[in-house]
């Protein structure tokens, strides 16, 4: 109850300020493609919508083949909540808790559902010219399904005249994107990716270049059409972040986390970052929130920086070494005399004896808002 009473003082400042991060919603439900309704193409088709979604959750394509999943591979419906027909595709919403627990005890890493708002400047060079890809055009469509299909909260321009001057070939294959970066701000994104694809003997092919934080990766793509050129993009897209927030086997550690200046929105945002980690709030003090989370440290910092928190300096503390190395004292013995004249006092080191090391915590990390 007193946990509970001073998460509620948290009410008090709802000033909180917007996360840049994404939530993605859909994060458990898959479309695939069927000829028919028959059971086996059914059955294949949820064969396909799990490999998905495992690559989905770890960025990793081979995860999906593990032998940890094998009796998973023969039966998906085992994790999945419900599926139907749209169109001529199968839509599958696998149920999250089962998922998520039956990957861990295959010992696979898991990508969260808050992950980094791309601003996407999608450049398209066909047969009728050149096109800047924007929000609600028909272009987006193949775009915003590739987005979702690899999970990935992916954010178009309004493509206003403005904006169509500032798109240009020489702005999005730019080693430094300035001019894009001028205008995205408006947008409030996390990464920014600049995408020139054109048309080639009936081949789509496409160049990409991705910003996040100092951080910069490219690659090239192509596809049979723009829906395949688009999927092709955000896969490897996917497979170059994943390794930025998920942790690999082995790696994740015991990690105390204090958070300054949090609120009530802020702490419901901080619970939906941590849930991949196991976290545990252990005490609210004020408005500082300490949990007990188990994750490699830099996975750690990826995610918070997603929510615009920045890393405090770890506290140290005085660690005396030769204390700690000394023999302990047998409590059998007499105690020892006073010292003489010529002999330092208790408690008072000697000459030529180290000071006490100091050491930061390296198994604290502090954040705040």
């Amino acid at each position: 109850m007193r946990l509970i009473a001073r998460l509620l003082v948290l009410c008090l400042p709802l000033f909180s300020l917007p996360s840049v991060a994404a939530t993605v919603s859909d994060l458990y439900q898959v479309r695939e493609p069927v000829a028919s309704q028959q059971p086996e193409e059914r059955q294949a088709a949820l064969g396909r919508a799990l490999e998905t979604l495992v690559l989905r959750l770890t960025g990793s394509r081979e995860a999906a083949q593990s032998p940890a999943l094998a009796e998973l591979r023969k039966d998906p419906q085992q994790i999945v909540s419900q599926y139907g027909y749209e169109a001529d595709s199968l839509l599958v919403d696998f149920d999250p808790l089962s998922t998520d627990r039956s990957l861990r005890q295959a010992g696979l890493p898991l990508w969260g559902a808050n992950r980094p708002a791309i601003m996407t400047w999608w450049l398209n060079d066909g047969s009728a010219g050149s096109s800047l890809v924007g929000d609600g055009q028909d272009s987006a469509a193949p775009l915003q399904r590739a987005a979702q299909h690899r999970g990935l909260p992916l954010r178009l321009p309004l493509a206003d005249l403005g904006e169509q001057l500032v798109a240009t070939p020489e702005n999005l294959g730019a080693s430094e994107p300035d001019a894009l970066r001028s205008a995205s701000e408006r947008y409030a994104a996390d990464a920014l990716l600049a995408v020139q694809a054109r048309e080639d003997n009936g081949q789509w092919h496409a160049e990409w270049r991705l910003w996040l934080g100092e951080a910069r990766e490219q690659g090239k793509a192509q596809g049979a059409d723009q829906a395949a050129l688009a999927d092709a993009v955000l896969l490897a897209l996917s497979e170059r972040l994943a390794p930025r927030f998920v942790a690999a086997p082995g790696a994740a550690s015991n990690l105390t986390l204090e958070v300054q200046g949090a609120d009530l929105a802020r702490y419901a945002e901080l619970q939906r970052i941590l849930e991949p980690f196991a976290a545990q709030l252990q005490r609210v003090e004020g408005d500082r929130l300490i949990y007990r989370v188990n994750a490699s440290a830099e996975q750690l910092r990826a995610q918070l920086a997603l929510a615009n928190l920045q890393e405090m300096p770890a506290e140290v503390a005085p660690v005396d070494t030769a204390a700690a190395t000394a023999a302990p004292a047998d409590a059998s013995q007499p105690a020892a005399a006073q010292p003489s004249a010529n002999e330092p006092a208790a408690g008072v080191p000697a000459a030529g004896t180290p000071a006490p090391q100091i050491v930061p915590r390296d198994d604290v990390l502090r954040f705040r808002w």
